[in-house]
């Protein structure tokens, strides 16, 4: 890493990593004008917003509803509850389901791969019924595992009562919560994600394109999902890799097909142009050693619980300084893994990221006479 400027002050407990955006700040251009009732870009590394507009505004989200479906499908798989060769039935609710559609037919069995691609490409609302039937029982018990997922990845400003994103009025998502799932999608399930590159499926005989267009119009770019009603406008969820960096792009409530994939063509454009990952240090890399009182040991490591993955402006690694935040008098016992402090990194006098420190090692309580002479010394100093 660069040489950074390494500090000491005073300590103060933080339980998780935290960013806070102030990249504009940083010499940054702003970002361009994005014509949608929301949007937002974020770093799939990092998970920081490099731009955004109305992010935390629930608004219908439409079909970008199915990536939760999907998500729930993706999970499920994972824990051993489903497989992509068994077979599902389809009902009559299913089959008869309007808007896009995957052209099941009611009364037969569809391969649960063939349905998450009936899902993630052709947009099915008739895949996503049979799906959500298969896996809930119902589509209205469906929507609750739905909700219980977003719930669990932080997603506050949304609320599903289907599985397909058909109108309804307690059916929302905002700009963030969707790249929060997306993220997730992205981190969790890479195997599952690789569909959402597929430009085209057939079924039935049938061959439908994926109504992305930034699959044909940016290399770079390898799903995610669109979404569309007269209520919701033309929504796009992107994502795209160059360079090792991947970004995701959501807007909600644009006026087009070709709207939403040049407003967020010009997401994907300015972040990819303005910033970088940097990881100053991996899981377990030591950051600083520390003295230790009333301990066995006198002095411990401190280190990151995980890699620190930053969002920085475009050529300026050298102007990051780091600081540990921590009790100048560590006293023991504590144990491998307990929080004892914080790093700040700062750009240009802006805090930019915090991180916990955590032991490396346990140290137990010095002896009685060792733990009597470091008392007489805080005791000294004011401190005891």
């Amino acid at each position: 890493m660069n040489p950074v400027s390494l500090v000491f002050r005073r300590w103060f407990f933080l339980s998780a990593l935290f960013f806070v955006p102030v990249y504009v700040s940083a010499a940054i251009p702003q970002p361009p004008t994005v014509e949608a009732s929301g949007y937002i870009l974020i770093n799939a590394a990092s998970g920081h917003s490099l731009a955004e507009h109305n992010a935390d505004e629930p608004l219908p989200p439409a079909s970008l509803t199915k990536v939760m479906t999907d998500y729930v499908a993706a999970y499920e798989i994972s824990q051993g509850r489903l497989s992509l060769e068994e077979n599902l039935p389809v009902s009559v609710k299913a089959w008869r389901m309007g808007g896009s559609r995957m052209f099941i037919q009611e009364g037969t069995q569809v391969n649960v791969e063939d349905i998450i691609k009936g899902i993630v490409v052709q947009s099915g609302n008739d895949a996503a019924v049979a799906l959500a039937e298969y896996i809930a029982g119902s589509e209205s018990a469906f929507a609750d595992i739905m909700n219980q997922h977003a719930q669990s990845l932080g997603m506050t400003n949304s609320n599903f009562a289907n599985a397909t994103g058909w109108p309804h009025p307690e059916q929302y998502s905002s700009p963030r919560d969707m790249a929060i799932l997306t993220r997730a999608l992205i981190e969790n399930y890479p195997e599952n994600y690789a569909y959402y590159k597929e430009k085209y499926f057939t079924y039935n005989g049938i061959r439908q394109p994926n109504r992305n267009l930034l699959l044909w119009q940016d290399k770079s770019v390898d799903g995610v999902k669109t979404g569309h009603t007269d209520e919701a406008g033309y929504s796009l969820i992107s994502s795209a890799e160059r360079d090792g960096m991947r970004l995701i792009a959501v807007v909600m409530g644009t006026k087009s097909e070709q709207a939403r994939a040049t407003e967020s063509q010009k997401l994907l454009s300015y972040g990819f142009r303005n910033f970088e990952n940097y990881s100053p240090f991996a899981e377990g890399d030591t950051v600083a050693e520390v003295d230790v009182w009333l301990g066995e040991r006198n002095r411990t490591s401190l280190a990151l619980a995980e890699t620190l993955n930053l969002t920085i402006p475009k050529g300026k690694r050298d102007a990051l300084a780091l600081e540990v935040d921590m009790d100048k008098y560590l006293r023991a016992p504590f144990k491998k893994g307990d929080v004892l402090g914080t790093l700040l990194i700062t750009l240009e006098d802006d805090l930019i990221a915090e991180a916990p420190l955590v032991a490396q090692y346990d140290v137990e309580k010095a002896s009685i006479f060792k733990r009597l002479w470091h008392h007489l010394i805080l005791f000294i100093k004011g401190l005891f």
